[in-house]
């Protein structure tokens, strides 16, 4: 039930893709053909049923098969906090909040309950978000159960217009929303009130945060509560959106029984429309904060918004999408001197919120370098407004795109329930159709190559104005009195303006990666395991290689390779170089290409291949899509036997991290985490956080050795590859390149370092924050009895725990928004564990809810859980497991886990009988054996003093 907004000034993050007028672009050099005209209006999918009850309510039915058994029920209203008044401030939100405590059929917390029975976990499945517009609920459960499905549907009934709204609950949740609230609050918060009136142009929106204000939570009345419900949540504001393995026939006539009978209101207000007016002028404005880590500077210029209406429009949205590709290219290369002029920079064309579209240019410099940074973003944007792009910058952006349109082609009927949900809620509220797969990938291919240069380049001139331009900076308050005023800025602008810029230069090589194809190897030994349709093969050099094909994708193969060795076979002095030994080479290229030449050289291709270097185990992981495999081994091979190294990247690359850690300590949650891993490691530098003078410490031509040194020998490596291909496809290409690679045989064992925490717990309190808020962190560590059962019985305790301090913290008690709680455990280099415990809550909470958690914890250990607790435990992770048995991802993890382990991976196939053996004594067992009070950490973070 997190608080989420669809708007989110993030500054490192583009603005999402929007669209622009069909004239924007001047005369059109697209000559459609007979049965495609650019003022079409845009076709909804047909592949999904739309209707509309006569009392307004609006549904949305698929049926898709992915995943299997699953369906995801999702109900919006047309209705956030910008309808509220004045004393009603977070009212939106804090009703999306009572649906989850009592409606008609499930009274209290009775819905939480029943899914947790169904394997529905709260949180991560069943949730909801308010946001200006709208207060959309989501409840993903499977479809094979009717019971279930009749009641899923049921509960979007009593979401709609039959929540109970008690006065007890309610009071009971102003505690949660007023935690929620308080969890918020920091730097970033600080500053958004300040400039919120500002960059929302002193609109209706920039008073009308969802999460709402500290007063008008404590105090409202239960009625205004229940008012604000009773005329807001009517059918003609609601829309239902089901897709899944589902019959939609059925569906649709449950739908008609079922919901027909919700009222509106005889005394309904009318839902106005609101928007953020352009002003016609230039705003400025700096806001610094004791507790801000970075100057970052952000320039939004405002336009009218446009949506997607005909095929011009959609003609017009690709356009802006080549634009911001290359755009961001052009930034990547930036980043990548040996003194780049800034920590991040960049652009982009995209939506910004209701009834605008925004050209943005953000910057986030380095330490008293604003004037610098901003420069070079403005004057890069100056470049592509003068110079526009190239034509080969804009070939390689339109093969990165075909690229992408075909992979999601190819998986269309592999796609996601869930993936359609947006573009219904879209359609619901915006009114822009939903294209079919089919329609989009052809519009698109149809549309991409009659795309120009000059079109590509106008668009930029045309977002790229001085008008209805808003200049944000933020900063530490430290640097308050070195910042520009608007003044500056301007004259910053107008200097550029007048500058002597030159044409962007695209240097593109054009040779073979690899000098010589590898003589590559043989098979000399395959062992069949048809129970997990997997293949083992060894290669003549050594390596193992697990194969397992699946058809759970059509065009998604990945890697996952490891082998014994890591940073822990490297003293202290060579640390932080082993650290970074694969980041550095990684981003230097690869080859004859430097890391540009290398992007370019790959444009077009789904694929991926990034070596690391961890504590235990050197390796990779890789992606690719059938048509790019052979280049996916190419690059795999290429990193093993000619990396490179580039001192540019490698000065640029350290700059840019001391000048994001300058003013790390400034931050409390770094000052807090940073205390937890002094104290537990006793500040082993493996263990701490880099410091500003650490990073001197890193020596690339020992880091370029030490990645040598990792990967001149596969002999010991395991290489897993999961995905759609056939096994006479890739054992060629394995063969190759894989059985091709160096081997020297050596034998590696990562050695025990000794960095464990004390044996006997303590406590900590660290003091930083200027907000009343505070967060726990209880861990237990210790030896480990290491096995499939008891790593079993652990994730019960985990899960059940996990449930249950979320019903007495936040539930009974009101004193979180929420909790969370994990356990893991290690095999090597000894058989370790921790169980961690973590919140957010008022310091004067900090006790008591320590002392109820600690109340839970001696519950279990004494009395065990309940056989409830048990069922939900059993139905979540068989509900869970469905799913995953039938994606890539898992069995790339599973697989190479259990190789890493030295376990049988077929013990997954036995799981969910294993699951009989989790009962109320064996999860008591395990409990009263790990969350020993000797063994248990406690570390608090409160408010400094005033």
């Amino acid at each position: 039930m997190s608080f989420y907004q669809r708007f989110t000034y993030a500054v490192t993050v583009s603005l999402l893709l929007s669209l622009s007028q069909a004239t924007a672009l001047g005369t059109c050099q697209f000559s459609p053909s007979d049965s495609l005209r650019l003022t079409d209006t845009l076709p909804m999918d047909t592949g999904v049923i739309r209707g509309e009850l006569p009392n307004g309510l609006v549904y949305y039915i698929r049926h898709n098969e992915e995943p299997k058994d699953r369906v995801v029920m999702y109900l919006a209203t047309r209705v956030g906090s910008i309808v509220e008044n004045e004393n009603e401030r977070g009212l939106a939100h804090f009703l999306e909040h009572m649906q989850f405590n009592g409606t008609k059929h499930f009274p209290k917390n009775e819905l939480i309950d029943y899914l947790q029975r169904a394997g529905v976990r709260f949180g991560s499945d069943l949730n909801a978000y308010t946001s200006f517009d709208e207060t959309v609920y989501q409840l993903p459960i499977p479809s094979d159960d009717p019971e279930l499905l009749k009641n899923g549907l049921q509960v979007m009934r009593d979401w709609a217009q039959d929540a109970l709204l008690d006065g007890e609950e309610i009071d009971k949740e102003r505690g949660v929303v007023l935690n929620e609230m308080l969890g918020d609050r920091g730097a970033q918060q600080r500053m958004r009130d300040q400039y919120f009136p500002m960059i929302l142009n002193h609109s209706r929106y920039a008073e009308r945060l969802p999460i709402g204000t500290k007063e008008i939570i404590e105090g409202f009345d239960h009625e205004t509560l229940r008012a604000f419900h009773r005329k807001w949540y009517r059918p003609e504001l609601q829309a239902l959106i089901i897709v899944g393995d589902i019959d939609v026939a059925v569906i649709e006539a449950q739908i008609k029984t079922l919901f027909s009978d919700l009222k509106n209101p005889a005394d309904a207000p009318e839902r106005s429309e609101y928007s953020i007016p352009l002003r016609g002028e230039n705003q400025f404005m700096a806001v610094t904060d004791p507790e801000m880590t970075q100057t970052v500077v952000q320039i939004i210029v405002k336009h009218p918004e446009t949506k997607v209406k005909t095929v011009n429009d959609y003609r017009t949205q690709l356009t802006k999408s080549l634009f911001n590709q290359m755009t961001s290219a052009r930034f990547a290369e930036l980043t990548r001197q040996a003194d780049p002029p800034f920590i991040q920079g960049g652009g982009s064309i995209g939506g910004f919120l209701r009834g605008l579209d925004a050209f943005t240019m953000y910057v986030a410099s380095k330490p008293g370098e604003v004037k610098r940074g901003f420069e070079a973003v403005v004057t890069e944007f100056e470049r592509i407004k003068r110079h526009g792009f190239t034509a080969t910058e804009l070939e390689r952006a339109k093969s990165n795109f075909v690229a992408s349109i075909e992979s999601a082609y190819a998986e269309r009927d592999k796609r996601k329930s869930e993936s359609y949900v947006d573009s219904y809620l879209n359609h619901f509220l915006e009114g822009e159709n939903v294209l079919s797969n089919e329609y989009r990938y052809q519009l698109s291919k149809q549309l991409i190559g009659t795309i120009m240069l000059d079109e590509v380049n106008r668009i930029g001139k045309l977002y790229y104005v001085d008008h209805n331009r808003d200049v944000l900076i933020m900063a530490p308050d430290k640097d308050k009195d070195s910042l520009p005023d608007e003044k500056a800025v301007d004259s910053w602008f107008n200097t550029l303006k007048a500058k002597d810029i030159a044409p962007y230069d695209d240097n593109v090589q054009d040779e073979p990666l690899l000098e010589q194809q590898p003589q590559g190897g043989t098979v000399i030994k395959r062992v069949d395991r048809p129970d997990l349709g997997m293949v083992e093969l060894t290669l003549s050099n050594g390596i193992t290689v697990v194969l397992k094909p699946t058809d759970f994708k059509n065009d998604e193969i990945h890697f996952a390779a490891f082998s014994p060795g890591g940073t822990a076979l490297y003293n202290e002095k060579d640390f932080l170089s082993a650290t970074y030994a694969a980041t550095i080479v990684g981003g230097s290229g690869l080859g004859p290409y430097d890391a540009t030449q290398l992007m370019k050289f790959l444009s077009g291709k789904k694929v991926s291949v990034r070596p690391y270097i961890a504590e235990r185990y050197e390796g990779f992981n890789a992606s690719s899509g059938k048509k790019d495999l052979h280049t996916a081994f190419e690059l795999i091979y290429a990193y093993f036997t000619v990396p490179r190294l580039d001192i540019d990247v490698f000065q640029g690359y350290m700059q840019r991290i001391k000048a994001s850690l300058a003013n790390r300590l400034d931050d409390p949650d770094a000052v807090f985490a940073d205390t937890i891993n002094a104290v537990l490691y006793n500040n082993n530098i493996r263990r701490t956080s880099m410091t500003v003078e650490q990073v001197d410490l890193i020596n690339p031509e020992r880091a370029y050795e030490i990645y040598k040194e990792r990967f001149a020998d596969a002999s010991d490596f395991t290489v897993t590859v999961v995905g759609s291909f056939t096994e006479d496809e890739i054992v060629p290409l394995v063969s190759q390149y894989l059985g091709g690679l160096p081997a020297i045989n050596r034998k590696e064992e990562a050695p025990d370092l000794g960095i464990y925490p004390p044996k006997k717990g303590l406590q900590r309190t660290v003091y930083r924050g200027k907000e009343p808020k505070s967060s726990v962190r209880l861990y237990y560590f210790g030896n480990y009895d290491y096995s499939e059962d008891e790593n079993l019985q652990m994730d019960a305790l985990e899960s059940i725990l996990n449930v249950k301090l979320t019903e007495r913290l936040r539930e009974a008690e009101s004193g979180v928004y929420g909790v969370s709680v994990n356990a893991s455990y290690a095999k090597s280099p000894r058989y370790r564990y921790s169980f961690g415990i973590g919140y957010g809550t008022n310091p004067d909470m900090v006790e008591p809810l320590m002392t109820s958690a600690m109340d839970e914890i001696n519950t279990i250990k004494q009395s065990g859980p309940t056989q409830t607790d048990i069922d939900k435990f059993v139905s979540e992770q068989r509900r869970v497991l469905e799913v995953q048995l039938r994606e890539n991802g898992f069995w790339l993890g599973h697989l190479s886990g259990s190789y890493q382990n030295g376990e049988d991976p077929a013990y997954i196939l036995k799981y969910l009988d294993e699951l009989r053996k989790v009962t109320v004594e064996s999860v008591k067992a395990v409990a009263n054996k790990y969350l020993v009070e000797d063994h248990l950490f406690k570390f608090v973070l409160m408010p400094e003093a005033q």
